[in-house]
């Protein structure tokens, strides 16, 4: 069941999410054990008539790094890493983690330390974005790993994933763009909104989106997608917010998260599990204390929590919070070496956009 998964997904990366051209340049990069998918990708690619550069690394390459490396280490990027980020075209980057947690014990200062090093290629990634000179997708290959941290079998979370990204319908691209039709709906009832409240749960926040852009995700940056997200006000956040579906920071669990907000910034940080790991990461810089991005998942599809953010970010009925680094695209302009999505249940909680009612237990009101 579902053996073309492999074919489906290159197809729809390289034709619908990139748009491939000729003569372009393209960095494919996965672990070994997600060589089926990227052989696809591969083949496709020279299809096309494009210029593939494949990038395979170890499965546990994270691990090693980050147990073995010293300081001046962790803060050294290749300067082949930056001429690539300054030259190609595309990056597909495929998801597929052996093990989802074996970061779990690592230090969470080598981490940040590590996040800060990698800031210039992520700075170089969005103003070449920006100036729409590099497309870039993240797309995922089913692991045991992925399927044990869902609770799913294998051949279900194959299943899963298979319907997450629409390879089930007959054709895929058409499905997606139908997704954007219908995300563009709720863009354009809340487009004109300046200040956006939340409330629930131990959560009463209010932030500004006044003059930002709301970005409509319909399979371009990810698969699978179906997320509406924009970039707040630095310095306008004020209350707080719980967030009560498990995350991870580089493959560490965190979970039960709640933050205070003061103009903008968290004056209060804790967390249920992983507090010393939010502590950390929120010391990361300036930026990173800070709100980059606010969301809504709207991928019906995705119905349960699988502790992984690619899919998670997108569930049906929650918004996410990201701490740090924004997105220019969307207007932002706050700075960090981190970008982390913190994701909240939204079944029973409300939200105001200039004191109107247009979101309830999950699902907005139009």
């Amino acid at each position: 069941m579902y053996f073309d998964l492999e074919h489906k997904l290159a197809l729809l990366i390289l034709n619908h999410s990139i748009k491939l051209k000729e003569k372009e340049i393209i960095e494919i990069r996965g672990p070994l054990n997600s060589a089926p998918l990227l052989r696809e990708l591969y083949i496709e690619s020279l299809n096309i008539g494009a210029y593939p550069n494949i990038n395979i690394y170890l499965d546990d390459h994270s691990y090693l790094f980050m147990k073995y490396a010293n300081t001046h280490q962790l803060q050294f990027i290749h300067k082949t890493a930056v001429v690539s980020m300054e030259s190609t075209n595309a990056i597909v980057t495929i998801d597929a983690p052996m093990n989802s947690r074996d970061l779990s014990n690592v230090d969470p200062k080598k981490i940040s330390k590590r996040s800060e090093a990698a800031k210039v290629l992520k700075d170089i990634l969005f103003e070449r974005e920006k100036k729409g000179e590099l497309r870039w997708n993240i797309a995922p290959f089913p692991t045991y790993a992925m399927a044990q941290d869902a609770e799913m079998s294998f051949e279900e979370f194959r299943g899963f994933v298979y319907k997450a990204c629409k390879l089930n319908e007959n054709d895929p691209t058409a499905a997606w763009q139908n997704v954007a039709r219908k995300q563009q709906t709720i863009i354009d009832k809340i487009k004109a909104k300046n200040i956006i409240r939340y409330k629930g749960k131990n959560t009463d926040l209010k932030i500004s989106v006044e003059n930002r852009k709301w970005i409509n995700c319909m399979g371009t940056h990810n698969l699978p997608d179906g997320e509406i997200f924009t970039s707040p006000l630095e310095d306008y956040a004020e209350g707080h917010i719980y967030f009560d579906i498990p995350t991870t920071f580089m493959g560490t669990d965190v979970s039960g998260i709640y933050l205070n907000f003061n103009k903008g910034k968290v004056i209060e940080a804790k967390a249920d599990k992983g507090n010393n790991v939010l502590q950390e990461i929120i010391k990361t810089d300036e930026g990173a204390s800070k709100i980059g991005e606010i969301a809504f998942g709207l991928n019906d599809s995705i119905v349960v929590s699988t502790k992984n953010i690619l899919f998670d970010e997108k569930l049906g009925s929650t918004m996410h919070l990201a701490l740090g680094s924004s997105y220019p695209e969307a207007g932002g302009l706050n700075q960090s070496a981190i970008h982390w999505d913190l994701i909240k249940d939204m079944k029973e909680s409300e939200v105001y956009f200039d004191d109107e009612l247009l979101y309830k237990d999950g699902n907005f009101i139009l």
